[in-house]
């Protein structure tokens, strides 16, 4: 008996479809806290300062940083000092926030006539902080601190195991005596080995996005993927073949492969193709989506509608998505029965 390949590989990337949708509910309880949460990142570091004037000397001269707004001097009522666990006499306080290159910006407090401790908390104290600012060549950075007379609290000391295998690290005072770090990883760190399902961020790419992995596939951010997702709808909706292509080229990888439950097609000439018919049949008809996109590390669900301005949910479903190396690799097509 021979056996069609045509419908082994249907067959295949429909069990990689139901594969995938398994993979994506069952961590639902963590995507629902991330949702509720609504956190995209951090925004700022926030330290004390005892004189502005050198801080910004500091961050600027010294570490080529830019202050960008000003705060201040804003006087501070006995409520607030209580709320906020302060002393009473306690002045009014100035603020600046620096940009710091790629990352976090870092928003400096300076308190007139202080009466807070003026003694840094030592590092194994409850609430003891620093900041940690990489560097692509962390030998060169030491020695140009050094000519600026900066105090380092050792040598570059580098990780030989474990996760943080391959990174470079030491610590460096400010003039004011907070503790800071510079830290390298030019390789990637240890635990990237493992090919892990979620990366942590780096500044080291200037995009500020992700590392890639071993496998060399880009973790998205979930705003980027739902960017990517809307620029999906773009396509599907727009008419001219030639624009379509040069979205396409920004959203879905050369090879990928669209699976629906008749037939599967392949490449942005299939699928711009497929599109084309779609809008020769049905000339007034557009995509819309009907809820939030869905959005579970590098795969992502959107239900949609489809049909002209007087019937617009004519047909519904549900295109999941699979993202590897920040374009859409895999795109599973669900089309709801008609009611």
């Amino acid at each position: 008996m021979k056996t069609n390949n045509k419908t082994n590989q249907k067959l295949q990337d429909s069990a990689i479809a139901l594969l995938n949708l398994v993979l994506f509910f069952s961590a639902s309880e963590k995507t629902e806290a991330q949702n509720s949460a609504k956190i995209v990142g951090i925004d700022h570091v926030g330290i004390n300062v005892p004189d502005m004037n050198q801080a910004i000397g500091f961050f600027t001269d010294v570490l080529g940083f830019s202050p960008v707004t000003t705060l201040g001097p804003i006087p501070l009522d006995d409520t607030w000092k209580k709320t906020n666990h302060m002393q009473a006499a306690t002045g009014p306080v100035t603020i600046k926030m620096v940009q710091a290159g790629t990352g976090a910006n870092i928003e400096l407090f300076e308190y007139k006539d202080n009466k807070g401790s003026t003694k840094h908390p030592g590092g194994d104290d409850i609430g003891a902080s620093h900041i940690a600012f990489y560097t692509d060549d962390i030998k060169q950075s030491v020695d140009y601190l050094k000519s600026k007379g900066v105090q380092f609290l050792g040598e570059p000391f580098l990780m030989p195991s474990g996760d943080t295998e391959g990174e470079s690290w030491v610590y460096f005072l400010t003039p004011w005596g907070s503790k800071m770090e510079l830290v390298s990883y030019p390789n990637g760190k240890g635990y990237e080995k493992n090919k892990p399902a979620k990366l942590l961020w780096s500044p080291k790419n200037p995009l500020g996005k992700s590392n890639l992995s071993q496998n060399n596939t880009e973790i998205l951010s979930e705003s980027a993927i739902r960017s990517l997702v809307k620029e999906h709808l773009t396509i599907w909706n727009e008419k001219d073949l030639k624009k379509r292509e040069a979205l396409m080229k920004k959203v879905y990888a050369d090879t990928i492969k669209m699976v629906e439950s008749h037939f599967i097609v392949k490449g942005h000439s299939e699928i711009n193709g497929f599109i084309d018919g779609l809008h020769k049949k049905n000339p007034n008809s557009r995509f819309s989506h009907i809820k939030a996109i869905d959005v579970n590390h590098n795969i992502a669900r959107l239900y949609w509608q489809n049909g002209p301005s007087e019937k617009p949910d004519a047909v519904t479903g549900m295109d999941l998505f699979i993202f590897e190396n920040g374009k859409v690799s895999r795109l599973y097509v669900f089309v709801d029965d008609k009611k």
